[in-house]
C-alpha cells in the first residue's frame, strides 16, 4: 500500500465514523426513518436501477456500432446524474409562496440544455476518437483456439499442451516464441 492509500483509508474511516456518531445524536423516531431511507434506497437501486441500466448497456451494445460504446456509455451516466440532481426541483414552480427567491429558475429548461450540452460533446468526442485513430474497436481474439470436442476434453488439451511445453529444455522454449514472432515464410 502507498501512503496516499493509507491516507485515503484513514480519511475515509474518519469520516464513516463522524457518520455514524452523528447518527447517534437523532432521535429514535429519526433512526427509523432514516433506516428505512436507507434500506429503500438499497432496494431501489438492485431492484429497479441496477437492472434497468444493465438491459439497457446490452441493447445498446447490440444497437450501436462499437466504437459510439465508451462515448454513449459516457453520456449516459452523465445523464442520469443530472436528471437525478434536478429532480428534487423541475415541478417546484409554487413550492415557497412565502418566499419567491428560494427556486427563481426555469429548472427544466436548465436540465435540457445540459443534457443537450453533454450529448453535443458525446458526438465531439467520438468525432475526435474516430479522426485520430483511437476509436476504433478492438477485435478480441481468444489467444488458444480450443477445439470444438467438449468441455472436459478442451481442457485436457490445454493441460497437455502446457505440460508438453513446460518440459522442453529452455533452448527449444525460446525457439518456438521467435518462431511465433517471425513472419512465416513458406517455400516457392
Amino acid at each position: 500500500m502507498t501512503v496516499a492509500r493509507i491516507v485515503l483509508l484513514l480519511i475515509g474511516i474518519w469520516l464513516g465514523w463522524y457518520g455514524i456518531s452523528a447518527l447517534f445524536d437523532l432521535p429514535p423516531a429519526d433512526l427509523g426513518s432514516v433506516a428505512i431511507w436507507f434500506a429503500g434506497g438499497i432496494l431501489l437501486h438492485d431492484a429497479v436501477f441496477a437492472p434497468i441500466c444493465v438491459a439497457a448497456g446490452l441493447t445498446a451494445r447490440h444497437l450501436l456500432p462499437p466504437t459510439w460504446w465508451a462515448v454513449t456509455a459516457c453520456g449516459a451516466i452523465c445523464s442520469v446524474g443530472l436528471v437525478l440532481i434536478a429532480l428534487p426541483v423541475l415541478d417546484r414552480r409554487n413550492a415557497m409562496s412565502s418566499n419567491p427567491t428560494v427556486l427563481d429558475r426555469n429548472y427544466p429548461l436548465g436540465l435540457a440544455v445540459a443534457l443537450i450540452l453533454v450529448w453535443l460533446l458525446v458526438f465531439i468526442a467520438h468525432a475526435v476518437s474516430s479522426r485520430s485513430g483511437r476509436g476504433h474497436a478492438h477485435s478480441w481474439k481468444p489467444a488458444l483456439r480450443l477445439p470444438k470436442i467438449g468441455r472436459r476434453a478442451a481442457h485436457d488439451v490445454i493441460s497437455t499442451r502446457a505440460a508438453s511445453a513446460a518440459h522442453r529444455p529452455a533452448r527449444h522454449r525460446r525457439n518456438d516464441r521467435a518462431a511465433k514472432q517471425a513472419p512465416h515464410k513458406r517455400a516457392r
